[in-house]
């Protein structure tokens, strides 16, 4: 049984690849991930090292495909660790970057946020709810508008980071260069603060929006990592593995 960690766009075309030539499970982390997939028998679950160690054993999992997203590094982590004591086969798709080259990229969220901190104006973060409580303590006057997931648990780690309503944005991405451009001019948004989360990820559309309006983009970057950067090769990989 191979189980595949998914919840990104990505997930959806492999599935779509292996449908009917070999058992899975496949799991995502979020409501929107789930029902991006749409298709029965997913499974919504966040597990630790050990819940997965068991998760493995209990599936009788014997290969582990991590399509997760890129900034996912916990579950990267623990699902590698889990695959190796478990003495099962770890495979990582990994997603190509596509925004090294732009003039602010950095190289860690603090880095990024200790440009933020120096800075003054209207900053517009793409960047979901987990690292608000990080840049609001290097707010500094400016305002910062966030969007964020149409959910519940996002709307109440918002309020509970005491964010007025008037500075959210609520909506499902990825989003269409269009759209940005129209929430970025919406807001009078100085700088634009993304992830690089690759073409999948849509960093081009947000890019080119900030290009359009004369908008400085901040980038937050993300590590190298091992793996496969090629659907066509992955899928190859598993299904001619015959598991």
């Amino acid at each position: 049984m191979i189980w595949i960690i998914g919840g990104t766009v990505e997930t959806a075309q492999l599935l779509n690849r292996i449908e009917g030539k070999m058992s899975y499970i496949v799991t995502v982390a979020t409501r929107s991930g789930k029902e991006r997939l749409n298709r029965p028998g997913v499974e919504i679950l966040r597990l630790n090292e050990k819940e997965m160690i068991e998760f493995i054993k209990s599936r009788y999992i014997s290969k582990i495909v991590d399509i997760s997203h890129p900034y996912a590094c916990e579950v990267t982590r623990n699902a590698m660790n889990a695959a190796k004591k478990s003495g099962i086969t770890y495979i990582r798709y990994v997603r190509k970057k596509s925004a090294s080259h732009t003039k602010h990229y950095f190289q860690s969220l603090e880095e990024c946020a200790e440009f933020i901190k120096e800075i003054s104006g209207t900053v517009f973060f793409t960047t979901g709810t987990k690292y608000i409580p990080i840049f609001e303590r290097v707010k500094n006057g400016s305002r910062f508008i966030y969007r964020v997931l149409p959910s519940v648990a996002s709307l109440e780690l918002c309020a509970r980071n005491k964010i007025k309503m008037e500075d959210l944005v609520c909506v499902l991405g990825p989003v269409s260069r269009e759209l940005n451009e129209a929430m970025f001019k919406e807001f009078g948004a100085d700088y634009v603060v993304m992830k690089d989360s690759g073409t999948e990820g849509g960093i081009s559309e947000k890019l080119e929006a900030c290009k359009n309006l004369g908008i400085t983009p901040l980038v937050i970057g993300r590590r190298d990592e091992e793996g496969i950067s090629d659907m066509e090769k992955l899928v190859k990989l598993i299904v001619d593995d015959g598991v």
